[in-house]
């Protein structure tokens, strides 16, 4: 995939088509997932479609010219927009973060990059 999205952004630039690619960090809760989690303990450790329904949003409202060639991932990009309350996206809500399946292939780089934004955006420890 991320072949496709270097050369279709690069050749579709100049037209002022953006090319951008976006992975779920966990598991979603797609009706694929249901079917092959007969048990539901996949499907009570994932996420909504609704997390990548608002990271695409944010993919597709920025200006082509700016962003373009981009490998995404749902939490990371909405972390870099702001976005600090992911429990709405949790299927069960209140799940803690580590008890969230994560989804396949994930970029080391983008893992530690959200480390570091999650413990920014977590505040100070209270007393």
């Amino acid at each position: 995939m991320s072949m496709y999205v270097l050369g279709l952004a690069g050749e579709l630039r100049p037209q002022g088509i953006a090319v951008n690619a976006l992975w779920p960090l966990t598991f979603i809760e797609t009706a694929a997932l249901r079917i092959a989690d007969a048990g539901g303990e996949g499907t009570r450790r994932s996420r909504s479609p609704a997390i990548m329904a608002d990271a695409a949003h944010h993919i597709l409202s920025r200006p082509a010219a700016e962003f373009s060639g981009n490998f995404c991932l749902d939490e990371l990009l909405l972390r870099r927009a702001g976005v600090v309350d992911f429990d709405c996206y949790n299927t069960v809500p209140g799940t803690r973060l580590e008890d969230l399946t994560p989804d396949l292939f994930l970029c080391p780089s983008q893992l530690e990059e959200l480390a570091r934004l999650r413990k920014q955006q977590a505040g100070p420890a209270l007393p």
